[in-house]
């Protein structure tokens, strides 16, 4: 590693001499632009946008705008009058509690190496700030800039954590905030359960750039001349879901799967859930009227013929009483006067 800076600690009056390296570094894979046609680099020229001439980095100097067209000059010169731009310092503040740090405010980590003779007083800050289990506030000047940062151990050495100034902290203001939103216990008890499956100790080398991998394949395989292997597809995201229970039940079933723990049956009924059984039971007795209503119309279809059958009974009986009826009145003497 190559230091980035030289300092010292100021720890009272205590001064600690300090190389400065940075902790951290990006593994993304970069790119130039090219040319399609024959892949040559495409390069871009400073040019001044007056008077149209190009211009070398000697020539360049700080703008600020103030609107209207209107551009304020800042050279090196007045950088150089300012009283932090070549201030070597790590000045502590004070120590707080690390908890009352909000990660938010976490913007570079820096490993600091004791410089010369300095190796004494950095191990004695070193185990003071761990045995305090506190985290000391500093103030930096980086790349001319002064920069609020924190002071913590990390593995036996020293770690510098440049932090953002509250106002450059965005609010967050979203329309769902000034809603009233309620949610339901049973639905808090089972995103509850949810977090239980799936808990566990966080281990930072279980997690790998899928991503990267993928295109340093297809990046390696150019160079070979070989097919690329496309990777397996990872299961599709659920769409919204409709039924949030139902959602986080599915969640935690498959959560305790990945496990190898029973999943379904040994879950403890919600409310939600009990009240479905029941009307689940309850659906065969409201079926029992249907079918009396079936057998009643069947008793009606069987009763059918009989009654025909009566009904022409009866016809056949008035139609033969009938002729007699005649014939009686015909024989019947008439009365006289």
């Amino acid at each position: 590693m190559r230091a980035i800076w030289k300092g010292a600690v100021s720890f009272g009056l205590v001064s600690i001499g300090v190389k400065v390296y940075s902790a951290t570094e990006e593994k993304d894979i970069r790119f130039h632009q090219v040319h399609r046609e024959d892949g040559g680099r495409i390069r871009y020229k400073r040019t001044c946008q007056v008077c149209g001439e190009e211009v070398t980095y000697d020539d360049i100097a700080k703008g600020y705008d103030i609107g209207g067209g209107e551009m304020v000059i800042l050279t090196d010169e007045d950088f150089a009058d300012l009283p932090l731009s070549t201030s070597h310092a790590i000045d502590v503040l004070e120590f707080v509690p690390a908890e009352q740090v909000d990660p938010i405010l976490y913007n570079k980590a820096y490993f600091l190496e004791p410089e010369g003779t300095a190796a004494k007083p950095y191990v004695l800050l070193r185990n003071a700030l761990a045995d305090s289990e506190r985290v000391a506030i500093v103030k930096v000047a980086l790349r001319q800039r002064e920069q609020l940062a924190t002071l913590r151990v990390r593995e036996g050495v020293l770690l510098l954590n440049t932090m953002l100034w509250p106002d450059e902290i965005r609010t967050p203001d979203f329309g769902f905030l000034d809603e009233d939103l309620k949610v339901r216990p049973p639905e808090l008890a089972m995103a509850s359960s949810l977090i239980d499956s799936m808990a566990g100790e966080f281990e930072p080398d279980a997690f790998t750039d899928d991503y990267r991998a993928a295109l340093q394949e297809v990046i390696d395989a150019k160079v070979e001349g070989r097919e690329v292997v496309q990777p397996a597809e990872e299961e599709a995201a659920p769409a919204a879901a409709v039924d949030l229970m139902a959602a986080l039940r599915a969640s935690v079933d498959r959560a305790r799967a990945a496990r190898g723990e029973p999943t379904g049956g040994g879950a403890e009924p919600t409310p939600i859930s009990a009240a479905r059984s029941a009307q689940k039971k309850a659906a065969p007795a409201k079926k029992a009227p249907a079918k009396k209503t079936a057998e009643k119309k069947a008793a009606a279809k069987k009763a059918e013929p009989a009654k025909k059958a009566a009904a022409k009974q009866t016809a056949e009986k008035k139609a033969a009483k009938a002729p007699a009826k005649k014939a009686a009145k015909k024989t019947a003497p008439r009365k006289t006067a």
